[in-house]
């Protein structure tokens, strides 16, 4: 079966790539079994050396990269420019951590150390929103460690994990990481071979749930990152000059389109209409178009389904009374665009607040006191992220304290760094990615009790 890989800006083919059948994902994952078995006989310092040159042909392809992430997601090229040299930076990082054995005991009677040994092969499954890094944060520490990779990118954008692999089977061993093309009919398989000892996936909450599912079935670690509304908590401190622009690019990253996106936003009644003015004028200000065209600041929605589910949202809350203030969109643009769109004061109850909007609109919502907001900014299902905004004190403390999720900024949102744990509750995910207990995910213990 074809899969066309659409250009969100024009809604063009990009590229058309077959498919991949059971036949191809059994060989796959063959491939990827020999591959291991010659990678994990690697020294440590064999493997950091092979990383860092993959890093280094990273930045070697990055016009490319670029274009091709331009081209199949829709983001501008700044931004795409900015993906391909965080996955380099990324890279580097995971190339540079070191397991070393953990001595438990060194006594008269018993020498005892933890050792950490990789798991074999791990299956990955990668999003498009953000397709060339999630793949490097998936693939990168599970190579470290000494495994090897089958990855399924999302089938609307798997170009650029295609070149990536390429990059890295030319500085590895061959066939070290693996691509299958397609949708659950060979995402399901992958997860549920007998030759698949971890999942990592990145995505919705309902098939990362689901794909958890299979995975237990025979025991297989899992790490999981999913869905989330992250809410932004303004407090009376807040000095709305200082923060607006902050609070706008880390609402609007990637069109929405990030899991760790500010997504609801709460805001003290004595700065709401401050800050509402500033951020819809920050929005009149983007420039949206194909992210090729120069000057751009404002892609596409990435798909035709994520497009009709904000759209659906923006249209319910101004239906329901809610002031829905939408920059007007360039005329002659023909793919998915919506203008970053804010939804001034909509009901708790409408999707635009209660669901994950993942796309370009930002309801805001009025509060009197701490208290009050806790009670809706707390989500019953999601606890990826969360965020206070204000000067230091007790009621700022008290909110990071309230507040629930895995991460909790402080004048800052949606920031992620390679050396800082990174991982939902509740529902937004199970395990943890980045720095040392992320790269833990992709190994088993193994303990050597010797006596004396």
């Amino acid at each position: 079966m074809q899969i066309e890989v659409i250009n969100p800006a024009t809604k063009a083919v990009f590229r058309t790539l077959e498919s991949t059948d059971h036949l191809g994902l059994d060989s796959s994952v063959a491939k990827a079994k020999v591959a291991f078995e010659m990678w994990r006989k690697k020294t440590d310092a064999e493997r950091t050396a092979a990383l860092m040159a993959v890093a280094d042909a990273i930045e070697v392809a990055a016009p490319e990269l670029a274009q091709i992430v331009v081209a199949e997601q829709g983001k501008p090229l700044p931004l795409a420019q900015m993906e391909v040299g965080g996955a380099a930076a990324w890279t580097r990082y995971n190339a540079s951590l070191e397991l070393k054995p953990e001595v438990i005991e060194d006594s008269a009677e018993r020498y005892v150390e933890v050792r950490r040994e990789p798991l074999g092969v791990v299956a990955s499954i990668t999003p498009w929103n953000w397709p060339l890094m999630i793949a490097v944060w998936h693939i990168m520490p599970a190579l470290k460690v000494g495994n090897s990779v089958v990855v399924k990118p999302s089938s609307l954008t798997p170009v650029n994990t295609i070149k990536l692999a390429e990059i890295i089977n030319q500085h590895t061993v061959p066939n070290l990481v693996q691509v299958v093309l397609g949708g659950r009919e060979i995402g399901e398989p992958l997860v549920q071979h007998k030759d698949i000892k971890k999942l990592v996936f990145t995505g919705s909450t309902g098939v990362g749930k689901h794909l958890a599912k299979i995975a237990a079935a025979d025991l297989k670690k899992a790490t999981l990152e999913l869905g989330g509304n992250d809410a932004g908590i303004v407090l009376a401190s807040a000095d709305v000059d200082q923060i607006a622009m902050k609070v706008f690019m880390t609402s609007f990253l990637n069109m929405g389109q990030t899991c760790a996106c500010l997504k609801r936003l709460y805001v003290h009644r004595s700065k709401y209409e401050a800050l509402s003015n500033a951020l819809a004028d920050i929005a009149a200000q983007q420039v949206v178009g194909n992210g090729m065209d120069a000057g751009v600041t404002f892609g596409p929605v990435q798909n035709q389904k994520q497009y009709d589910s904000v759209r659906a949202m923006i249209d319910e809350a101004k239906a329901a009374g809610a002031e829905v203030i939408e920059p007007n969109l360039p005329e002659g643009l023909d793919g998915y665009f919506i203008a970053p769109t804010l939804v001034k004061d909509p009901h708790h109850t409408l999707p635009v607040v209660c669901d994950e909007q993942f796309g370009p609109v930002l309801p805001i919502i009025p509060f009197d006191s701490v208290e009050e907001v806790m009670e809706h900014a707390i989500h019953e299902e999601f606890a990826l992220g969360g965020s206070v905004w204000g000067e230091p004190g007790d009621e700022l403390d008290w909110v990071v304290d309230q507040l629930d999720s895995g991460t909790v900024w402080v004048n800052n949102h949606a920031e992620v760094l390679p050396h800082v744990p990174f991982g939902g509750n509740k529902s937004s995910g199970l395990g943890v990615e980045f720095g040392i207990e992320g790269l833990l995910e992709y190994t088993v213990r193994k303990v050597v009790n010797r006596a004396k």
